[in-house]
């Protein structure tokens, strides 16, 4: 069930004491992590939150997907679905000090993904306390099987068409997410490094949508067809 929003009496580090607690209980109970996704990549999402920088949370091993898979709603609380760009990383990444030469030369390869986004905040009512907390809003993501090698493609480039239902929703582009998908490697590195903790090979970076998200329902059939990267499907069922 959806809770109240915290209201504003809580700091982007109160949302990430919260966060780290739950990441706690969670691996407790015998989840992993394979991964972080950044979120608030885009200026209009960054304006509607009140922040001026993006934050992030960590991939967890039950949410990941592969293209093609059914998504139960009956996981959910109010979900929707955002394409965006997703590195793999060969090598391992240590903050502070990253650029994005040190972040490319750490990738091994880029991928078409899509994300569900979640809120155990009512009527996504969320401030930044609450969506740091929560996982950054995390649900589960989807990625495509096949992975780009870097030198093949300029990640800022690459367009994105999302369709429903075989109908055109939105499009995007990669340089959304921080001007460069690769930006946004390097500031996860490096803000993560502050506190610790490090991007390790084989890590799932997912960079931020590429567009607006949009709401989805059992029975939808989404599908993001991306420039040079392929395509990826997701079907909700009840």
């Amino acid at each position: 069930m959806p809770i109240p929003p915290f209201g504003k009496g809580l700091s982007a580090a109160d949302g990430y004491a919260v966060q780290k607690e739950l990441v706690r209980l969670l691996l407790a109970d015998g989840d992993r992590i394979v991964g972080h996704k950044v979120g608030l990549t885009s200026k209009p999402m960054q304006r509607l939150i009140g922040m001026d920088s993006p934050d992030y949370g960590p991939v967890l091993a039950s949410t990941v997907y592969s293209s093609g898979a059914e998504v139960p709603m009956s996981r959910y609380i109010q979900p929707k679905i955002e394409a965006e760009i997703v590195f793999v990383l060969g090598e391992p990444l240590r903050g502070p000090g990253v650029n994005v030469l040190d972040a490319a030369q750490a990738v091994a390869g880029v991928a078409a993904a899509v994300e569900i986004v979640d809120s155990r905040i009512e009527d996504w009512r969320i401030g930044l306390a609450d969506t740091i907390a929560d996982l950054a809003s995390n649900g589960a993501v989807a990625t495509s099987g096949r992975l780009v090698p870097l030198s093949d493609v300029d990640p800022r480039m690459v367009g994105m068409v999302l369709s429903r239902n075989g109908s055109v929703v939105d499009t995007g582009a990669g340089a959304a997410a921080l001007g460069d998908p690769l930006r946004v490697v390097a500031w996860l590195a490096n803000t993560l490094g502050e506190v610790g903790v490090f991007l390790e090979p084989g890590h799932l970076i997912m960079t931020g949508a590429l567009h607006a998200a949009v709401p989805m329902e059992a029975g939808d059939v989404f599908r993001a067809e991306f420039d040079a990267l392929g395509a990826v499907t997701v079907r909700v069922v009840a």
